[in-house]
């Protein structure tokens, strides 16, 4: 196949042949697809085979690859120039739409990716404080800056390694993990360290160990328990903002947390990311106060084009309802074919994201989530694979459903899963 060529060509020049570790498919096995071109709910590979997307580049194609009005914005800022280094009209129009969807989001700053959105919420969250300790949930993924790699999710997930080499144990000691879902847990550290914890970060739903949903109340206490101890909330919102309703999982929820991080679907498949929050934290950001945070392509005039395009069609009256309602129909189909089958796996889902967990297990944390087989995993992607169908390649990742696929596309991926 061309893409093992290529494969082989591109380890000459990146580590491990690629750009971002979970692409090499060395938890899956084989080589990686290398994509030529997509197109609404497909993709198609350098040797032109053609898969209906449940990836979706990690999450942001929401509307599906190369929607019309998406290229043309894209194309028309083009013409104009590509990065200028200087304030633009685009900036303050996209900055708009996201705070008529997340009110939380008083004053915001972009950036060119969801890492250095929550690496930039946790430092201004420790200048507003003036403390140093961060807590996270075991699992819960918010980029590989060295203060949040520990017990991270994603590729250290899948390959076992969730603390990463190169992060200096003096700094690592700074941040305080413990179990999602665990209300004790919870109240134990806070207890202990509350008075030192400047900011707890947090995934609402994470879905980089796969998509695991908040038990009853634990939202709602994590919010009581922040204010009690003057704790900023960060929510990283970086996959179910604009994903699960247009106002993220804060508003499925009914939370407002102090901070909020995005990325993702906010730049229509763009590198983007935006972090921000209250008035008065957000005021500590440099040139307004002392803490400093800058990009030379934070606000890209691309991305802020493709982002405006793609967050105006989701403001479209019933595109939520449409797409859930689509979604609910297969998770349907899946439950009953997984029921009749007995299947040992376990369906995780909410809006139009889903992990399928290879065990029968209840999956609710980090520990749970381990529970499932990569080896098992790897076979059925490599089964979908075979007949056209493009999962995340890891066990510990998050799948979605796009505007662009059809409910005749998601049962003729139910035909495929029925006959592997």
């Amino acid at each position: 196949m061309k893409s093992d060529k290529l494969f082989q060509q591109s380890r000459k020049h990146f580590p491990g042949g690629v750009n971002s570790p979970v692409r090499a498919f060395r938890a899956v096995g084989g080589s990686p697809r290398f994509i030529a071109k997509a197109k609404g709910q497909y993709l198609w590979d350098t040797d032109g085979k053609k898969y209906l997307d449940f990836c979706q580049s990690w999450g942001p194609m929401i509307l599906g690859h190369a929607h019309p009005k998406v290229t043309k914005a894209i194309t028309d800022q083009a013409q104009k120039g590509t990065s200028y280094g200087a304030p633009t009209e685009n900036e303050s129009r996209l900055a708009a739409l996201i705070k008529e969807a997340f009110p939380s989001i008083q004053k915001m700053r972009f950036t060119s990716s969801g890492t250095e959105a929550a690496m930039s919420a946790i430092r201004v969250a420790r200048g507003f404080t003036k403390r140093k300790k961060i807590l996270k949930c075991d699992g819960c993924y918010h980029g590989h800056s060295d203060s949040l790699l520990v017990k991270a999710g994603s590729g250290g997930a899948t390959f076992g390694v969730p603390d990463s080499a190169g992060v200096p144990e003096d700094l690592a000691k700074l941040t305080i993990t413990i179990p999602y879902n665990n209300i004790e847990a919870l109240e134990r550290v806070f207890k202990k360290e509350g008075k030192n914890i400047a900011v707890f970060a947090l995934e609402p739903i994470p879905a980089n160990m796969g998509v695991v949903l908040p038990n009853p109340g634990y939202l709602e206490r994590a919010r009581a328990i922040t204010k009690q101890y003057g704790t900023l909330l960060m929510f990283d919102e970086v996959i179910t903002g604009f994903r699960i309703a247009f106002g993220g999982a804060q508003e499925h929820f009914g939370i407002k947390p102090d901070l909020t991080c995005l990325g993702k679907i906010v730049g229509g498949g763009l590198p983007i990311g935006v972090f921000g929050g209250r008035n008065d934290v957000m005021s500590k950001i440099s040139p307004e106060g002392p803490v400093y945070q800058a990009g030379t392509l934070s606000g890209n005039p691309l991305a802020t084009a493709a982002g405006i395009a793609t967050l105006t069609e989701l403001k479209q009256k019933d595109f939520y309802k449409k797409l859930n309602t689509k979604a609910l129909e297969f998770f349907a189909m899946l439950d009953d074919l997984f029921e009749q089958g007995n299947y040992p796996v376990t369906l995780n889902r909410i809006g139009s994201m889903f992990t399928i967990f290879c065990t029968p297990n209840r999956v609710t944390d980090y520990q749970s989530a381990k529970t499932a087989s990569p080896e098992c995993y790897a076979q059925f992607f490599r089964s979908l694979l075979t007949k056209g169908i493009y999962f995340a390649p890891s066990q510990f990742e998050a799948n979605f459903i796009s505007q662009a696929m059809t409910l005749n596309d998601l049962k003729t991926a139910l035909s495929v899963f029925r006959n592997l």
